[in-house]
């Protein structure tokens, strides 16, 4: 069925995968396991995923949940997965182990969970340990790490990985922290190597690692967001060029002139000062267009940046297009993306939210149509 969306969400997918090529020539011959967890940041796991998988422009895929690796592997991909938490339940691990994707463990019961529940359905399970060396949201402590590496081997399951996180490695105000969790992991590994033997996948970068820490590097690295084309930070330095994930457009849906004075929106937040055009446009935070960028954001129409007056409702949004506005019902508005020479970027929302690139996209809700260039099997 035709979609009736008039604002639309476009991921282009040619743009990852040139994003992950910057990856793999940045790292060398690292394995690279792509974040597509949150739908792929809200730019579609699955089409990504496939995209990934086509172009070989990673080794594997992380996703957060049981439900995010299940819709990849009902959708066909065959890429290896990591669920990058840890599963609370029986059920979870029984739902990945039947679908060959490998589960984090942080501790004994999670172990003998994830080896009881194999043992149950007649299959192997391969696991990663999570070690926590200094982001405190979970992981194993380093001085447990051996011993729960031996806990593993016993309980017949395949520990193929080690790995840990890393909070500030976006940013030079955070590279001591930083180096000092990567030589805390890198000892953590020679331990577990040492009471067991080396772990086939050793991994700790994130993007920011990816582009700032090649010590962090060890056998695979883990790019998110900078895979959709944005820094983790605006500071972090931009060691490999990044293109944008995403396009986001609506459509100019009305037209009406204001008088100076007149108030605009709920709460009667703005009036002009002169006589102006006010554009109505169908998308507001029902959409994932923040209301948080009432009164401050802005919009690109006919190739001019336009601002948002008013507060942002739940399904429309107001521009002011100027007292001699060339604007008509039906316009392409785009609210991220390019027009001749201005771009509204994923990182300029951000900033304007208060908030991180990751949240911007990850926003865009289900009601918004959906897009992809070049069209996936393309």
């Amino acid at each position: 069925m035709e979609s009736l969306a008039t604002t639309v969400a476009t991921t282009r997918l040619d743009h990852i995968a040139a994003n992950l090529a910057g990856v793999r020539a940045r790292v060398g011959g690292r394995l690279v396991l792509a974040a597509v967890k949150a739908n792929a940041y809200g730019h579609g796991a699955v089409e990504v995923a496939r995209l990934i998988e086509a172009t070989a422009s990673a080794d594997w895929l992380g996703v957060a949940t049981a439900g995010e690796a299940i819709e990849l592997r009902d959708a066909g991909v065959r890429l290896p997965i990591l669920k990058l938490s840890h599963a609370l339940d029986d059920a979870h691990v029984a739902a990945c182990v039947e679908r060959d994707v490998d589960l984090t463990v942080v501790d004994a019961a999670g172990i003998d969970r994830v080896a009881r529940v194999a043992a149950g359905l007649g299959r192997a399970a391969s696991v990663h340990l999570k070690v926590d060396t200094g982001m405190r949201r979970i992981g194993c402590e380093p001085a447990d790490a051996p011993a729960l590496a031996r806990r593993a081997d016993a309980a017949g399951l395949r520990l193929r990985g080690l790995f840990s996180h890393l909070p500030v490695s976006d940013t030079e105000a955070g590279r001591a922290f930083t180096e000092a969790q990567i030589a805390r992991f890198a000892a953590v590994a020679d331990a577990v190597a040492a009471a067991r033997g080396r772990v086939e996948i050793v991994h700790l970068a994130n993007s920011g690692a990816v582009l700032m820490h090649p010590g962090a590097w060890f056998d695979l690295v883990r790019p998110g967001i900078m895979i959709y084309g944005s820094k983790p930070d605006p500071a972090t330095s931009a060691t490999v060029p990044l293109l944008p994930g995403l396009e986001w457009t609506s459509r100019v849906s009305f037209v009406k002139r204001v008088a100076a004075g007149e108030t605009v929106g709920y709460g009667r937040t703005w009036a002009p000062a002169r006589a102006t055009t006010i554009a109505t446009i169908p998308v507001g935070y029902g959409d994932g267009f923040s209301r948080l960028l009432s009164n401050r954001g802005r919009v690109l129409i006919g190739g001019a940046s336009f601002p948002i007056v008013g507060r942002i409702c739940m399904d429309q949004a107001m521009i002011d297009v100027g007292p001699d506005a060339a604007v008509a019902a039906g316009d392409t508005v785009t609210l991220v993306g390019r027009q001749g020479a201005e771009q509204i970027t994923v990182t300029e929302l951000a900033a304007l939210m208060g908030t991180i690139p990751y949240e911007v996209t990850c926003l865009i809700t289900g009601r918004v149509g959906r897009a992809f260039e070049p069209p996936a099997g393309a």
